[in-house]
């Protein structure tokens, strides 16, 4: 793809790109006001006076009280003018926002795509400060130390290769054992009024310290690192009101397991959460990180908390001192980390701590919440297993020190009154810090004294790197986790495994019941002579008092590394974990024309269109990770699972048949229902698909990361205008594009709807409307074959221009 002088120019405007050799903390503008921090902290602390010059000029405009959500999003803003005027107000759900982030950061898993794309823009470094976590690729099995160990040696290819990248372009490495990318995150780099991207869908995690962090894909991820603006449609503000104070065996966890369970896998979908209310300065910063990690569950582009005093001290305790100074400081001098007295949000609930009780969420959903009070009657009309079969904590959703502080009282009341766990317990440091300190504080004695086995610090089971051997495939059994998602066979490998989400706190009282109907606010355990006796609801340090222990010096990586422009990043031509990209081709400026390759039928996630657990493996290698595309969907037309049909009525499975009608020269397409795409950010979701030559996906309705993901890969994500239009189109259908050409060539409004001509083969024929949500830039993605090939050919015309001068 070439870009004239002038597109060029018109492109700059509407895109303000840094120039190529920049590389700092989001460049932008600054004034008079200081808000300075030693140099140690320059990369790590938001450009407050400039946010501040630049949220003046939003006030400007809309001339309203805004949220805290609208003050930091929009002070992102790389153009309020450009951004806001003219728009009458109208922004929320409806204008797209060019934003700048402050920074990056990446799981091993999702990275190495970031990465491979990001390789093909040909910069020396990156845009702005961004970290790789070496986190998802670590099964656990038998331990910390073995499992680690056996890890590396498998995934040493990848780690070596990230590292690379990290030497090459100046980005943070955090290699295998360090922790979870969120709990790093927040330990290290969650700062109140900092936006940033996350290659997770976790990585709202971040907002417990008061930031809008948003999980997207690699391409994505890209953007920020080549200093392209970050384009997103202004979200909704949903407002959660906390009232009251948590109290016995209630904890954070049960805010979002009950807000879940209001809202649904989709009722966050176009919002950033924001609470609010004076039952938000009783929580602990890690406690409120553990509400806005599974956010995510609901849809919520993100969620965010305001500027308290436990986040200061959460700072002060990470050897953040400084921030926590400048973040204060600008808060009590210009409100910036609060929302505005006035402001209005576009939805309110009401959460009172005082009278919430603990819940449990599931199976094989996170938005099935059931009370404690009420979960054993649940059990028992539900036919769920009576018997809990295994208990995990840990995981980026509950792994600090408060959560394992107050499990470790539960584990010391039954020691004392002789009482072991009926399964197996598993626990899970989120970080070297927090496995440090849990350690030097006498906990992990306590976890290891009750039999628990301790895994590496990494994401292991909750991810499904779990190499569980006490069960059977196929066996129907029950775990209690503290994880924050529990799709069917996740965790295991096994479909019939269910897991019930909850806090830590319920899981450790439940294993030393074993009974699913156990509710430790009322039923008793027998202690070891006998008698009968309850246990205490769990106490608990919100943070460590002799402080946090960093652990292994070797894992922390320098502060603000410099890139390295000579060191070598090697892909082996042999390798079947990692390969290096070919662009897909640009759009051939034709209607499309495809064949539907199967109905998918009910929930369908990221987990059943790229499965995780053995394939994570394979995230580096586009073609090999494509063998595994949509082989956890169902077949609306036949209920079975991982089988489509060919025109002469000859199954295949899903992705055979995908590579087979590729090798023939033949687009398809497939159909789907409601919240296409939910769950994990999973970018493989759209990159198979494309590469195995679909060229649309149709739906009900999109998760909002699958939905952005596609559209960076050139796929056209189109939506039924009538849902029950799903019901006219059959396997094998052609579908035909007839106004695609004229929505792509209209330089005015493209919002909107595209007309479908449906024939199936048994001759009747449809015309159907749909519904798109393109942007101009994503239109221009779109024309270009993909985001990467649009940016990669800016930065080369960009480079030229600037050698000429």
């Amino acid at each position: 793809m070439t870009i004239s002088s002038r597109n060029l120019h018109l492109l700059r405007l509407s895109l303000r790109v840094r120039p190529i050799g920049t590389r700092g903390f989001a460049s932008h503008s600054s004034d008079s006001i200081s808000f300075s921090v030693p140099v140690e902290f320059k990369t790590r602390t938001p450009p407050y006076a400039a946010l501040l010059t630049r949220l003046d000029k939003v006030r400007e405009i809309l001339n309203r009280p805004l949220t805290l959500a609208e003050k930091i999003l929009y002070s992102h803003v790389v153009d309020p003018e450009e951004a806001f005027a003219g728009k009458n107000g109208q922004i929320r759900g409806e204008t797209y926002l060019k934003l700048n982030p402050d920074r990056v950061a990446m799981q091993d898993a999702s990275a190495q795509m970031a990465l491979l794309q990001f390789m093909t823009c040909g910069m020396d470094s990156t845009a702005v400060p961004a970290s790789i976590h070496c986190d998802h690729l670590i099964v656990g099995h038998d331990g910390a130390e073995k499992d680690l160990k056996a890890s590396i040696a498998v995934n040493s290819e990848v780690f070596d290769f990230l590292r690379s990248c990290g030497r090459k372009y100046g980005i943070q490495f955090w290699g295998p054992g360090s922790g979870i990318i969120h709990q790093i995150v927040l330990e290290n780099f969650s700062v109140p009024g900092l936006m940033m991207l996350g290659t997770d869908s976790h990585t709202p995690n971040a907002g417990g310290l008061g930031a809008i962090a948003i999980g997207v894909g690699g391409a994505d991820a890209v953007d920020a690192l080549t200093g392209t603006p970050w384009e997103l449609k202004a979200p909704k503000i949903l407002g959660v009101k906390l009232t009251g104070q948590l109290n016995g065996w209630s904890a954070p966890k049960d805010v979002i397991t009950h807000l879940a369970g209001v809202l649904t896998v989709r009722g966050g979908t176009g919002y950033i959460i924001e609470y609010f209310g004076e039952g938000v300065q009783t929580l602990s910063c890690t406690g409120m990180a553990t509400i806005c990690n599974m956010g995510a569950e609901v849809g919520a582009t993100t969620s965010t908390f305001p500027y308290t005093d436990s986040m200061r001290r959460y700072l002060t305790a990470t050897r953040r001192g400084p921030i926590a100074d400048a973040a204060s400081a600008v808060n009590n001098l210009h409100g910036y980390l609060r929302a505005d007295t006035g402001a209005e949000y576009d939805q309110v609930i009401e959460i009172n701590l005082s009278s919430l009780e603990p819940h449990i969420n599931g199976p094989f959903t996170p938005d099935l919440s059931t009370p404690l009070s009420q979960f054993g009657e649940a059990v028992q009309k539900n036919s769920w297993p009576s018997k809990l079969s295994a208990g995990l904590i840990g995981s980026c959703t509950n792994s600090s020190y408060q959560d394992m502080s107050r499990v470790a009282s539960i584990v010391q009341q039954a020691k004392e009154r002789g009482v072991k766990p009926k399964v197996p317990f598993f626990i899970t440091p989120g970080s070297e810090q927090i496995r440090a300190t849990i350690e030097n504080d006498g906990f992990t004695d306590v976890f290891l004294g009750a039999g628990a086995k301790v895994l590496a610090n990494a994401c292991g089971p909750c991810i499904g790197q779990w190499a569980r051997d006490d069960t059977t495939k196929g066996e129907i059994n029950a775990i209690l986790t503290s994880f924050n998602r529990n799709f069917r066979a996740r965790n295991d490998g096994n479909p019939a495994t269910m897991n019930f989400l909850t806090s830590p706190e319920i899981v450790t009282a439940m294993i030393y019941s074993g009974d699913m109907a156990f509710n430790p606010l009322k039923d008793k355990l027998i202690d070891a002579n006998g008698n009968e006796f309850m246990l205490e609801p769990p106490q608990g340090d919100e943070l460590p008092p002799t402080g946090f222990q960093q652990g292994d010096l070797e894992y922390l990586p320098p502060i603000d590394p410099k890139p390295v422009q000579s060191a070598e990043v090697v892909v082996s031509s042999t390798s079947d974990r990692l390969a290096l990209l070919e662009p897909f081709k640009p759009f051939e400026g034709r209607e499309l024309k495809m064949n539907v390759l199967l109905k998918v039928k009910g929930k369908c996630t990221t987990d059943h269109i790229s499965a995780a657990g053995a394939w994570l493996k394979y995230k580096g290698h586009l073609e090999n990770i494509s063998n595994n595309t949509l082989i956890g969907a169902m077949n609306e037309e036949t209920g079975e699972v991982n089988k489509a049909y060919d025109f002469d009525g000859t199954g295949y499975g899903i992705p055979e048949l995908m590579i087979k009608w590729k090798s023939e020269g033949r687009s398809w397409t497939v159909l789907a229902e409601h919240n296409y795409g939910e769950g994990s950010a999973r970018e493989h979701a759209a990159l198979s698909p494309r590469f195995l030559g679909g060229r649309m996906i149709l739906c009900k309705s999109f998760a909002r990361i699958h939905e952005t993901n596609l559209k960076k890969q050139g796929v056209l994500p189109l939506t039924f205008a009538d849902e029950d239009d799903y019901n006219l189109v059959n396997g094998c259908a052609t579908i035909e594009t007839l106004d695609l050409l004229q929505m792509l060539n209209n330089s005015g409004d493209v919002s909107g709807g595209i007309t479908l001509k449906v024939t199936n083969q048994d001759g009747s024929e449809h015309i159907i409307k749909t519904k798109h949500t393109m942007s101009k830039d994503q239109i221009e993605f779109f024309k270009a074959g993909s985001a990467i090939n649009y940016i990669g050919s800016l930065r080369r015309h960009q480079r030229g221009q600037e050698q000429q001068i």
